[in-house]
């Protein structure tokens, strides 16, 4: 038996937020050259536990052993330099700055003279994307990218760091799943080149597919670390969540009825490419006690044709859109909320939160006239409409009052969805709603759509996830290079037929 001491270990870790524990007592090792998964549910402790091996939290008890010895890092840059490098869940990208800017940021590359070495950072971000075998150029500015590149540029980021260490934090919460298989091989090179990876997810075919050994985190704690060969995935989900996670049962067929959105022809223009449309003469319809669907790679146009039917794409879309036997045209959000559409973004941090805010405000911010008093907004009325809130989706939180950032990302969700349900609205569009929420919260978050859905509402629902179609929806649309390339309806879709038709061109 090796003498060796571990890599890294961690004694005995408590860190303490304002009313929260975030890790209490925590202890842990990761063997070099391992792939060491840790996983539980949203709130369970795995990004903070991450963060404080990154650097990027440097004020907690306990003690941090790194290769036998106490370790006290002050900042990110003291991780890199120890060779540790993180890829974050929540994407920590410039916008304003270009995807090879973003990489080599606080690292610039620079002339013999001291000038910035734009060439030199520009081919080997080019060199970082061919391994992830994506198209993205270097010179593209961030807010330009969708929230699967935007990623790719992360991973990019953390790969161009001379690691020893690389900690993954949901790396694949916005890829498709042929960005997965190519992040997959790239990890394989890693772990041949005998980088230690220490790798968060909610997905249990991932960490089973890649892991040596599994750490269980369930508020706060450590509650195991088994050997991935001596367990089973209903076994880890049963740990982290501290009961079984049954197959979602919806109680029998959903009743639809009169159409309530309908779609002609739809085509929106896309500048400089080479391709004339980001999608291309796409026609459906929605009706009310429906959940329709969206599938479709990345690039597809899944996020897209939402924003067209919210008044929020970049182009003016042409085509017809019908909300109740009215034709509607949309120059703004603000619009789209008038005719009674509302929409749940992808990119929860980005677009649907106002993280300076608390719960209540981000609940209420969309409807404040609800809670006005003499033309005043009356906080107590407006606490009243909050807390009506957090009991109907059932959000943990401490208080309303509380920072929404000190929620979990699928508390943080429902809120995002409480603040659309207060505007009443006739459909319900949700843009991936599940990237990077366990699979408890994952569960109640379907049993929210399904009980809306059963209420008439109309929704329409993306994801990268083929079986959360399949578990959610009535029918399924897909596209391919924004047109539309197949539809089908719920005794008739598969896994199988939906990726032929993705693949359609």
């Amino acid at each position: 038996m090796s003498t060796e001491p571990p890599l890294i270990a961690i004694e005995h870790v408590t860190k303490r937020f304002p009313g929260v524990v975030a890790l209490d007592d925590v202890s842990l090792d990761v063997t070099a050259g391992e792939l060491h998964a840790i996983v539980g549910e949203n709130g369970a402790g795995k990004s903070t536990l991450m963060k404080i091996l990154s650097g990027v939290i440097s004020d907690y008890e306990g003690t941090f052993l790194l290769r036998g010895r106490p370790t006290d890092f002050a900042g990110t840059r003291d991780a890199e330099r120890a060779g540790i490098s993180i890829i974050h869940q929540e994407l920590n990208l410039v916008d304003e700055l270009s995807a090879a800017a973003n990489i080599f940021l606080g690292r610039e590359k620079r002339t013999p003279l001291g000038f910035l070495d734009e060439r030199a950072m520009t081919g080997e971000a080019e060199t970082l994307f061919a391994q992830l075998e994506c198209r993205i150029s270097p010179q593209e500015t961030v807010s330009h990218l969708r929230v699967g590149d935007r990623q790719l540029v992360e991973i990019a980021k953390a790969l161009s760091i001379e690691t020893e260490i690389l900690i993954m934090d949901e790396p694949t919460s916005a890829l498709t799943e042929s960005e997965v298989e190519r992040l997959f091989r790239v990890v394989g090179r890693l772990r041949e080149r005998g980088v230690t990876i220490i790798y968060i997810s909610h997905k249990m075919d991932e960490v089973f597919q890649l892991s040596d050994r599994i750490t269980v985190l369930r508020d706060g704690r450590v509650v195991v670390t088994l050997d991935r060969r001596a367990t089973t995935p209903r076994d880890v989900t049963h740990q982290m969540v501290g009961r079984d996670i049954e197959s979602v049962d919806f109680g029998g067929a959903r009743q639809s009825g009169d159409v309530v959105l309908q779609v002609e022809n739809l085509s929106l223009p896309m500048r400089s490419n080479a391709r004339t449309w980001r999608l291309k003469d796409i026609s459906f319809c929605l009706r009310r006690g429906e959940v329709l669907g969206i599938a479709g790679l990345m690039g597809a146009g899944r996020t897209e044709l939402l924003e067209c039917l919210f008044g929020t794409s970049s182009e003016t879309p042409q085509g017809r859109i019908v909300v109740e036997g009215c034709e509607v045209s949309f120059a703004h959000a603000a619009d789209a909320r008038r005719a009674g559409i509302a929409l749940v973004t992808e990119d929860r941090k980005r677009l649907g939160l106002f993280s300076q805010m608390t719960v209540g405000e981000n609940i209420t911010i969309c409807t404040l006239n609800a809670a006005l008093a003499a033309g005043l907004i009356s906080h107590r009325r407006e606490a009243q409409i909050a807390d009506e809130s957090v009991q109907l989706l059932n959000i943990r939180t401490s208080a309303t009052n509380a920072p929404i950032t000190s929620l979990s990302g699928g508390n943080q969700q429902k809120c995002v969805i409480a603040r659309w349900l207060h505007t009443d609205p006739k459909v319900l569009l949700l843009d991936d709603p599940t990237r990077g929420i366990d699979v408890g919260a994952k569960a109640e978050i379907y049993q929210i759509i399904d009980g809306l859905c059963r209420e008439g509402l109309g929704i329409i629902v993306t994801s990268s996830e083929l079986p959360e179609l399949i578990t959610l929806c009535d029918r399924v649309l897909v596209l391919c290079e924004g047109r539309l390339t197949g539809e089908f309806s719920r005794d008739a879709f598969t896994e199988q037929a939906i990726m032929e038709a993705a693949t359609r061109t």
